[in-house]
C-alpha cells in the first residue's frame, strides 16, 4: 500500500511499498526499457519485465506532446505527465494519477524540475527534483548522473538509492544495444510505475 501522510496543509505522498505489488518484496526489480513503441509510426516507449512480460507501455501519436500517458501492459492508464513553462529558462512537470482532464480540478500528485546549470560543475551531478504535488518547499528525490549517458540513480530524502538506470550491456561478440535499450532497476519498497515515470520525465528533459 502506498503511504499518505497528511498536514493541516497539504498531503505527503511517499513512494514506498510494504505490501511486495508487482515483486517489489524481492531484492530489487529489474525492467528492460526500450524507448520504442510497438504501436506502428508511434513514438514511445516498451518495458518488459525479467519473465518477458509487458509491464509498461508508451504511444505518442505526436513529437514531444504537452502530455504524455503510461500505461500498463494492458493499456491502463497510470499517470499523466503534463509539461508547463514558468518561465522562458525554466520548465517544470506535473504527473497526475490516471488519465488527467484538463477541464477538471485534480491536483497533481507530484512535480518535478529540471536542474538549470548556468555553469557545469564536477560537484554538481543532481539533474532533476522531485517535489510533492505543485509545491517547491519539499524535495522528496533527487536524481544525480547523466540520462544522456543512462547512468541515474534516483535517491530519497536520506540520501538511500531507490532505483537506478543503467546501460543494458550487449553480449559477447553481439550487437550494441546503443542508447535504445536499457535497464530501470527499482530498489525493494519502491514503486515500479513512479521510477518508470521519472523515466519519462528525463527523456522530454534530456533527449
Amino acid at each position: 500500500m502506498m503511504f499518505l501522510s497528511k498536514s493541516k496543509s497539504r498531503t505527503v505522498h511517499h513512494y514506498h511499498d510494504e505490501s511486495g505489488d508487482d515483486g517489489e518484496r524481492e531484492a530489487s526489480t529489474s525492467l528492460t526499457v526500450w524507448t520504442k513503441s510497438l504501436v506502428y509510426s508511434c513514438s514511445g516507449f516498451t518495458v518488459i519485465r525479467s519473465d518477458g512480460g509487458l509491464a509498461y507501455r508508451v504511444d505518442n501519436y505526436t513529437n514531444r506532446p504537452d502530455q504524455t500517458i503510461l500505461m500498463d501492459g494492458s493499456g491502463n492508464p497510470i499517470f499523466t505527465i503534463c509539461r508547463r513553462k514558468k518561465l522562458r529558462l525554466l520548465d517544470y512537470w506535473l504527473v497526475y494519477e490516471g488519465e488527467f482532464d484538463m477541464k477538471s480540478s485534480q491536483k497533481p500528485m507530484f512535480c518535478v524540475r529540471k536542474n538549470m546549470r548556468l555553469r557545469q560543475t564536477k560537484m554538481d551531478d543532481v539533474v532533476a527534483y522531485v517535489y510533492c504535488g505543485i509545491l517547491e518547499n519539499r524535495c522528496m528525490y533527487v536524481v544525480e548522473g547523466s540520462f544522456t549517458h543512462r547512468s541515474c540513480k534516483i535517491l530519497d530524502e536520506s540520501r538511500r538509492v531507490v532505483a537506478e538506470i543503467k546501460k543494458k550491456e550487449a553480449m559477447p561478440k553481439g550487437a550494441s544495444f546503443g542508447l535504445e535499450v536499457f535497464h530501470l532497476i527499482i530498489t525493494a519498497g519502491f514503486h515500479c510505475k513512479f521510477a518508470m515515470a521519472i523515466v519519462l520525465l528525463l527523456d522530454q528533459m534530456y533527449s
